[in-house]
């Protein structure tokens, strides 16, 4: 299994089994890395502009090739369990979903391809802990539901409306 630089797991054999479409592809198969960032690599950008801005990759998804592949995921639901995000607003509390990272720098330090996946805070401890896969049929944790209740609990409670009558009794206490 992958590991961190830190020697933990990260839960799968290989990232791209786990990697979608890259972030910088557009819908035209364009590669909008090196239209919005020539600067960082000249030589990439100046290689896509003479192939009309086409993505190394397309048609057969061979991310591995292209030097910029980037895919973070979008989804606001843990992979492993199904959880949701649940975010108060104006609220400093921790989320319930965290960014986990499924590839790292290489053994030569150079650092590989960003692909990442959300995982909530209890599914990314077990990973990182243990021998856990982000692939593996696993339900949310209790503490992981109650802490989503909770949260929807009192985001309920705060639209809930209450009619002056009702906060306020006849004797203008």
């Amino acid at each position: 299994m992958k590991e961190t630089p830190s020697g933990t797991p990260v839960g799968v054999d290989d990232p791209y089994d786990h990697a979608g479409l890259c972030d910088h592809l557009t819908d035209e198969g364009k590669c909008r890395y090196a239209f919005e960032h020539p600067e960082r690599d000249p030589a990439f950008a100046r290689e896509r502009r003479e192939d009309d801005l086409r993505c190394p990759a397309v048609p057969d998804g061979d991310w591995e090739s292209c030097p910029h592949y980037r895919c973070r995921n979008r989804d606001r639901a843990c992979v492993r369990c199904g959880l949701g995000e649940r975010r108060m607003a104006h609220s400093d509390e921790r989320p319930l979903l965290e960014e986990h990272h499924l590839s790292y720098a290489d053994e030569a330090g150079t650092l590989s391809h960003e692909i990442t996946v959300y995982l909530c805070r209890w599914c990314h401890a077990k990973v990182h802990d243990s021998w856990a896969r982000i692939d593996d049929d696993a339900n949310p944790d209790p503490e992981a539901i109650a802490e989503k209740e909770g949260r929807r609990s009192r985001e309920r409670s705060e639209t809930a409306f209450e009619s002056a009558a009702e906060r306020f009794d006849r004797d203008g206490e």
